[in-house]
């Protein structure tokens, strides 16, 4: 049943509800990218597993973020369920056999799985405004930041160097406006107040160093299986826009950094983005002509994309029309919507004039799909009512102790575990303005010793709060060297009652004399 080059999905039905034919996917044209898509428990999760077992077997890389924790026991060896025993002889999966799978864990948070990371520069400020869902003018406002950093040496590792640049950008708003265009201390303070929730959300962690290589999530085994990595995102989507933000950034990494190789027999990698829509909700129009962007040239970097979602309708229709590979399993058509998505997936496929797609779609048990592949020449295959194969690897997730043992054997185990924080913008620009200050304090005291020690003529102060302790408070003053003592405030209100006194005697004496004239 297995054929060289195909990855087996399942078995198709004839409309008697006999079994008809194995369904494949061609392993070329693996990159084409694809969507699984179906309502909740209607046997998505399952199907993700069973081409990520199929891709890896094949030697394929595989990238998938595991939301509820049940695909993490692909790393364990498959138990012979029932109803697993009972698929497999029902669309006659002879070949079938428990098995286990080569995995590697990561967590931004380095919970569940190695500390993936990376900084702030490669995220960039497109992904970034969308992390902190800045308006047109903070976005502007975040690439003159960038501009400034790349001209001015300012790497931008973490957070807090992004922080720091800000700080400096509001410090020197005028001087930088006129080379790089108007800043507005407005646009500056919201985004440091976006900086802040982001801390809040836990963001910190998933900016710094080590930064991820792409390298590492491309690997294979001594015995020629893909690795398969899996993200914990269980925790990771409390925040959704971060969850999406981070995988959108993967492919970009992806895209920018392997090379141009054209079609091959098989993928380089193949990427599963699960939860799809929270990638496209309330998304801009220049992050959507972005994700176009990617999955249509990707493919020539050798990197399959596969959206896994529950709804055709959550994915845009200049992303829908470049995926090849076609998975629908049930969904219901209650409301306006559903109907309107049912209709939707329908179109997608080419017709099978044995049955009425948009009304089996309705009709589809758990672990049952519609199937379309791409077959000779890269020509959709006619739509089959298929009965998914069961996986071989665990149906459900790994206990806490079997999933350390999995990360203790990583082949990546204590290369990203450690953070560190290497000389950046923020330790620049702290330097640069001790600098300054020390710079300003010498020019200061060589002022005051140019004009005789007494800068600071003219100044009151109180017994025991004279140089000595205006120095303890921060050094803005210096201690003369001179004898000169000024008054004190006691001495200095003798002087001025003894003067008034002075002043009532004469003008006494003044009118007395007076007086005695004009008598």
């Amino acid at each position: 049943m297995l054929q060289e080059g195909s990855l087996y999905l399942g078995s198709s039905r004839n409309p008697d509800d006999s079994l008809n034919k194995a369904e494949y996917l061609a392993l070329k044209y693996g990159n084409r990218h694809g969507i699984v898509t179906g309502a909740t428990g209607t046997g998505k999760t399952v199907t993700l597993q069973v081409l990520a077992e199929s891709f890896s077997e094949a030697g394929v890389p595989v990238f998938a973020a595991d939301i509820k924790g049940d695909l993490s026991g692909i790393a364990a060896m498959g138990e012979p369920k029932d109803w697993i025993t009972q698929r497999a002889t029902q669309i006659g999966f002879k070949e079938y056999a428990p098995a286990e799978f080569p995995v590697i864990f990561w967590d931004i948070y380095g919970e569940k799985g190695h500390r993936v990371r990376t900084t702030v520069a490669e995220m960039g400020p497109l992904l970034l405004s969308r992390l902190m869902n800045a308006s047109e003018a903070q976005e502007g406002a975040l690439n003159i930041a960038f501009k400034i950093a790349d001209q001015g040496g300012l790497p931008l590792m973490d957070l807090k160097d992004l922080q720091a640049l800000l700080t400096y950008m509001a410090e020197h708003a005028t001087e930088l406006s006129s080379q790089f265009g108007l800043i507005s201390k407005a646009s500056i303070a919201t985004l440091q107040r976006g900086l802040l929730i982001l801390e809040q959300q836990g963001a910190q962690n998933f900016f710094g160093e080590p930064a991820l290589a792409v390298t590492d999530i491309m690997r294979t085994t001594h015995d020629g299986r893909g690795a398969i990595s899996i993200l914990a995102a269980d925790k990771l989507m409390m925040n959704p826009r971060l969850y999406a933000t981070f995988l959108l950034w993967l492919l970009s990494e992806l895209f920018e950094e392997l090379p141009e190789v054209g079609d091959l027999d098989k993928p380089k990698l193949v990427f599963f983005f699960d939860e799809a829509h929270l990638l496209f909700n309330d998304a801009p129009k220049v992050l959507i002509e972005r994700v176009e962007q990617v999955v249509r040239l990707i493919r020539s970097k050798g990197v399959g994309v596969y959206f896994v979602t529950q709804n055709p309708l959550d994915v845009p229709e200049t992303v829908l029309a470049q995926l090849g590979n076609r998975v629908q399993h049930a969904l219901r058509a209650y409301t306006p919507r559903e109907q309107k998505a049912v209709k939707t997936a329908a179109d997608t496929f080419r017709p099978n004039p044995a049955f009425d797609c948009a009304t089996a779609i309705t009709q589809l048990g758990i672990g049952e799909a519609l199937v379309s592949t791409l077959e000779a020449k890269g020509i959709p295959s006619m739509v089959e009512r298929t009965l998914i194969r069961p996986p071989s690897g665990r149906v459900g997730p790994l206990t806490d102790a079997e999933r350390q043992k999995v990360m203790g054997l990583s082949p990546v185990a204590g290369q990203y575990d450690i953070d560190f924080d290497s000389e950046s913008a923020y330790e620049i620009l702290t330097a640069r303005a001790r600098k300054a200050a020390e710079a300003e304090a010498a020019k200061r005291a060589a002022e005051e010793k140019a004009s005789g020690g007494d800068s600071a003529a003219g100044r009151w102060t109180l017994p025991g709060f004279g140089d000595e302790q205006a120095a303890e408070d921060g050094g803005r003053s210096t201690k003369r060297s001179t004898g000169y003592q000024r008054e004190t405030v006691i001495e200095a209100a003798m002087k001025s009652a003894a003067r008034s006194v002075a002043t009532s005697v004469g003008r006494a004496l003044v009118r007395g004399i007076l007086g005695s004239l004009r008598r």
